[in-house]
């Protein structure tokens, strides 16, 4: 294909090499150039999209309107490249050409934002992300209506930018936003709510309000019953939320109980002490086993077997068996969970460690009563071992700006910590040289 693609540019070019470029010459080179990315062959597509940007510039200059698209489209192949430097350079100059011929509620800035602001994203410059993702987000409500669903997928970078700089209300507030125009497009009952109750619902996971997360779950198993009938495959992702709530509540603590959010994401659940030894408060609630059993009869029942949703629902069932102190049960579960991915060629998720349950100490970033005005950051850094049960062993501080006292907590707090254990050809191993950063306040001058 690639060559297919060079020897077409080429016969273009040598076809009229003293005529000027034609709209006929550049149709034809755009429809090759969309058969080839829309085909995901993007390394094929490169080149017929640098020379549509080419012939477009020769055609028009070099600061013309008409090239903002052709830009545009470049940029985004070297995204899909992984080349977020040379995607940047060219959004940017898309954009550049647009503020310079364009009023700044022109439709034409929309993909050129989105691009960038994702390509910042995915480069960790998540500052710069959200600046261009909340711009493209206003001027799509300001040309589409507040509620168009077209904005959804500018939504979800600019809340995972947010969360990455630690502006939660911020992302709390797009996450009510993308949710209503969720219902606003689709109604309150259509199966197109599910995946959307889905992300609202992780989201009060990971802020810790798991009663409010299990409604939302409980409503997506109502409407995917609806729809296909008890036992439906619809439903197991509701299932597996509703069972990941009950986990998650019981290492915690309840809603009420919770005082800010967990420290990296829903799965890096913390938890009190000795909670997995069995002499924490209270027991998990057996409904949650039940729905993951519900889910996986669901998924054995339908054709084509689906091994991936098999394996994962299977791994969290494994994490419900670790987090309720039955390391075998949940080992056994674990092997089973990778004779399933390893049919779908997906074995990434058994592959490493997974923290499961961790309680940072109480000066760490995400437990402080500290206020900002009275705080200043520093860090512990830990080495250790995760072994084949899941536990930490061989703890060594390898860096930290921070006193003795705090570094002695969080060596503590990462001795009580449980993950799911590393699996190599189906059998749990362990795990040399894992490295976490804890992130404290220290008071001001102390």
């Amino acid at each position: 294909m690639r060559s297919f693609s060079l020897l077409l540019i080429a016969g273009l070019v040598a076809a009229q090499p003293a005529l000027a470029v034609t709209d006929a010459e550049r149709i034809e080179v755009y429809r090759e150039f969309r058969r080839l990315f829309d085909a995901r062959q993007y390394r094929e597509a490169l080149p017929v999209a640098q020379e549509l940007v080419r012939l477009t510039e020769e055609q028009y200059g070099p600061n013309d309107r008409a090239l903002a698209t052709p830009l545009t489209n470049l940029g985004t192949t070297y995204y899909r490249l992984g080349d977020y430097a040379a995607a940047e350079q060219h959004y940017l100059r898309s954009l550049e050409i647009l503020e310079a011929t364009a009023s700044s509620t022109d439709r034409a800035f929309l993909r050129p934002l989105h691009g960038l602001g994702a390509t910042y994203f995915a480069a960790g410059q998540y500052q710069e992300a959200s600046i261009a993702l909340k711009r493209a987000i206003d001027l799509s409500r300001n040309l589409d209506g507040l509620f168009n669903v077209e904005q959804l997928e500018i939504i979800d970078p600019l809340i995972a930018s947010y969360v990455a700089l630690d502006q939660l209300a911020d992302a709390e507030r797009e996450h009510q936003y993308a949710f209503r125009v969720a219902e606003s497009a689709y109604g309150r009952d259509d199966v197109r709510m599910l995946e959307p109750l889905d992300r609202y619902a992780r989201w009060f996971e990971f802020v810790g309000r798991y009663t409010t997360a299990r409604g939302l779950h409980a409503r997506a198993l109502m409407i995917a019953e609806r729809v296909g009938g008890r036992g439906s495959p619809l439903g197991v992702d509701a299932l597996r939320g509703i069972a990941r709530t009950y986990r998650l509540e019981f290492l915690n603590g309840t809603e009420e109980e919770v005082a800010g959010p967990p420290i990296a994401s829903a799965a890096d659940a913390y938890l009190g002490p000795s909670v997995l030894d069995g002499s924490g408060p209270g027991r998990l609630n057996q409904d949650g086993e039940r729905a993951l059993k519900l889910a996986l009869e669901a998924l054995r029942g339908s054709e084509p077997l689906d091994y991936r949703k098999i394996g994962e629902t299977l791994v969290e069932l494994g994490d419900w068996y670790l987090s309720s102190g039955s390391t075998s049960k949940a080992i056994e579960t674990y092997r089973e969970a990778w004779q399933a991915l390893d049919k779908s060629d997906s074995t990434e998720l058994l592959e490493s460690p997974r923290l499961l349950a961790y309680r940072p100490p109480a000066s760490s970033l995400a437990r402080t009563r500290l206020s900002p005005e009275d705080a200043e950051e520093r860090f512990v850094e830990v080495q250790f071992t995760v072994t084949r049960d899941g536990r930490t062993a061989n703890i060594v501080e390898t860096a930290s700006d921070a006193p003795d006292q705090l570094k002695r907590s969080v060596i503590t707090a990462v001795r009580k910590a449980r993950y799911s254990p590393r699996f190599e050809n189906g059998e749990p191993v362990d795990t040399p040289n894992v490295v976490f950063r804890e992130r404290l306040a220290v008071r001001k001058d102390s």
